[in-house]
């Protein structure tokens, strides 16, 4: 049985926006260039064994209830965002980030740390060089010292540390950016997924319709050659097209219970919990938006840009960390504490020192960083300007998709009509004994052809819109404007 929208094109999405995911941010956007192409309801369905995806699976979450629950796309996504697993990985990678960054802030502050020690020693002054004098002895001990000290050391002046503290600011800020760009991702793979289980479901009841017109030719069939009006090869004629029918009803079925599988895997239902959907396809334009202003909205929206760009700032500051290397460097050191031989018997001590200290000749390992710190600025830059390409091509594309949706639509809706029609002619003329059966089983084929392709147009039109979502980057909060023509 063929498909619309299927899983094809949204599954090949998903593959580039898993590896996206995996790359972490600044990833390639190449997937999302296919976010907004609808698919062809002659593309049979494709099926991908064993492909490990983020954005496809989920972590299941509660017990299942007893009953079977209801499931809007609304209650979907919200669930979506909390237990899918690619949300809840970048979430994690946003915690990464700013661990990374602790890490490089504690090379700027100060550490303390203190101790305390107690030890029996015993020194042999000849030794260190000393030979004594007459009747005087050379092992000194054994004596006890007790030393407790608190120990200070604080970077005074480190350009090199300070940027690289800079840079890791800016990736935890890529990193946010790309969490929010993969929110849109799971909003938009949800949402694709559940309009594949709301058209799987219509495709079922337009099966059952046309199993029961078929029911009713077969049985007219039978009856007319009981009472010899006809040959017998209109009733096997009837029974051959009641038979495909059903067959086609059966593989229907078991593609909307795959269909929902899939759908409570990402969105994390409890495991073996029973839903229904409540929410179904409708057909609303939405309002005009110009290309130009679709484009700018992205630019200004679009997380993975923003991303990009912050991405690009922490490799400029990577560079000038790399520089700073060359630049001396200003640290203090300071203790203070009691020692003594015993703690009643003890007194107070410290220590201060202050450390400058100017790189000379370093092997070229400072010239290495730099090129190496040069060539990651130049790869995030042209990453910018190819995803800032990306996104304008997304956006056409989208566009694109909408019209010619919205076009397939009424034509479909048309084509549906007027497939109705035939039908009940063709069946009213083999009552009459006008024609033969043959001229029906062509309108029932015809009117199931055009019954899949209404349908498949309104799920292309609704994929359109949410790749238009996509598309601009506010999938994660205006899906529902879009989907109603808002």
């Amino acid at each position: 049985m063929k498909r619309s929208l299927g899983v094809a094109a949204t599954m090949l999405i998903v593959l580039g926006a898993g590896t996206a995911l995996a790359q972490g941010p600044g990833a390639s956007s190449q997937a999302r260039s296919a976010a907004g192409r609808a698919p062809d309801s002659t593309v049979p369905a494709i099926d991908f064994p064993n492909v490990q995806n983020p954005l496809l699976g989920g972590v299941p979450t509660g017990k299942p209830t007893g009953g079977v629950i209801p499931l809007s796309l609304s209650e979907a996504l919200k669930r979506a965002l909390n237990y899918n697993l690619g949300a809840l990985l970048s979430t994690e990678q946003v915690r990464a980030a700013q661990g990374t960054r602790l890490l490089a802030l504690s090379r700027l502050l100060p550490n303390v740390t203190a101790g305390v020690g107690e030890m029996q020693e015993q020194v042999n002054l000849e030794a260190f060089g000393f030979q004594g004098f007459s009747g005087t002895r050379t092992i000194v001990g054994p004596f006890n010292v007790f030393d407790t000290r608190a120990y200070l050391t604080q970077t005074i002046l480190d350009f090199s540390a300070l940027n690289r503290y800079r840079a890791q600011n800016e990736n935890v800020t890529a990193a946010r950016f790309s969490n929010e760009n993969t929110r849109d991702l799971v909003v938009y793979v949800c949402a694709s997924l559940y309009l594949q289980a709301v058209a799987s479901n219509s495709r079922i009841e337009a099966a059952h319709a046309q199993v029961s017109t078929a029911q009713a030719l077969y049985n007219l069939a039978a009856d007319q050659k009981a009472a010899g009006v006809v040959p017998g090869i209109e009733v096997l004629r009837a029974q051959v097209e009641l038979q495909s029918l059903q067959q086609r009803l059966i593989v229907a079925e078991d593609q909307f219970a795959k269909d929902k599988l899939a759908l409570a895997q990402a969105i994390g239902l409890p495991l073996g919990q029973d839903f229904i959907l409540t929410d179904g396809m409708s057909y609303s334009p939405i309002p005009g938006m110009s290309l130009e202003q679709a484009v700018k909205r992205a630019y200004e929206e679009r997380p993975d840009f923003q991303s990009a760009l912050a991405m690009l700032r922490a490799a400029e500051r990577e560079r000038s960390s790399a520089k700073a290397q060359r630049l001396p460097t200003v640290n203090l050191s300071a203790d203070y504490g009691i020692i003594g031989p015993s703690p009643w018997d003890s007194h107070g001590t410290f220590s201060v020192i202050s450390t400058v200290r100017l790189p000379i000749f370093q092997g070229g390992s400072v010239r290495g960083q730099i090129y190496q710190a040069e060539a990651a600025l130049r790869q995030r830059q042209a990453e910018l300007e190819n995803l800032r390409g990306q996104i304008y091509y997304d956006v056409r594309i989208a566009f694109l998709d909408l019209e010619a949706a919205a076009e397939r639509v009424q034509v479909a809706q048309s084509a549906v009509k007027l497939a109705e029609q035939q039908v009940q002619q063709s069946q009213d003329r083999f009552g009459a004994g006008v024609t033969n059966n043959v001229e029906v089983v062509q309108a029932q084929e015809a009117m199931a052809a055009a019954s899949e392709n209404y349908i498949a147009g309104l799920q292309a039109h609704s994929a359109a819109k949410l790749a238009l979502a996509r598309a601009i980057g506010v999938s994660d909060t205006a899906y529902e404007p879009f989907l109603r023509g808002q």
